[in-house]
């Protein structure tokens, strides 16, 4: 997760939420994804759905059986069915996502639509960490939107009083 946790620094510095994803093989890195929708103007390029395109091209398999998928904040739908299609065999994240978290955060996807195979989930590792960042970011990102509107504002007020 601590690896996990380096590389949401560099999806801020692209422009992107921190989120970030590894899955990982028999103790070692198959996969890494960074969120990544802003930047390749996909909606789905979440971090754990490109973990997981990256582990399955490495392995050769899109079954990734007897993997652990790390991730800093809880899965959305998508992301846990993309977890689930991959037979991922655990789930470890660090924050709940009260907004669209699939795997207890909003709603339990697994628990509620029970399916043939369904991972192995730990919750809440590194979360208080990942929630202060992800909180941190969000309040960075207002602020900038509100300094930007502040200096449009200013700047067409000295064009109206030339």
């Amino acid at each position: 997760m601590e690896l996990c946790l380096d590389l949401t620094k560099v999806a801020e510095r692209l422009g992107e939420i921190p989120i970030a994803a590894l899955l990982v093989i028999d103790d070692k890195i198959q996969g890494i994804g960074l969120n990544a929708p802003i930047m390749l103007n996909d909606a789905s390029a979440h971090a754990e759905v490109l973990a997981i395109r990256d582990a399955g091209a490495r392995v050769g398999n899109y079954r990734l059986v007897e993997s652990t998928i790390y991730t800093t904040l809880e899965p959305c739908p998508m992301c846990a069915g993309a977890i689930l299609h991959a037979r991922c065999s655990r789930l470890v994240y660090g924050a709940k996502d009260l907004k669209t978290g699939s795997v207890g955060g909003r709603f339990n996807l697994y628990q509620d639509f029970p399916m043939n195979h369904i991972p192995e989930i730990v919750s809440g590792v590194r979360g208080t960490k990942v929630s202060e960042e992800l909180l941190r970011y969000f309040q960075h990102k207002r602020m900038m939107k509100k300094e930007q509107k502040r200096l449009l504002r200013a700047a067409t007020q000295i064009y109206y009083e030339q």
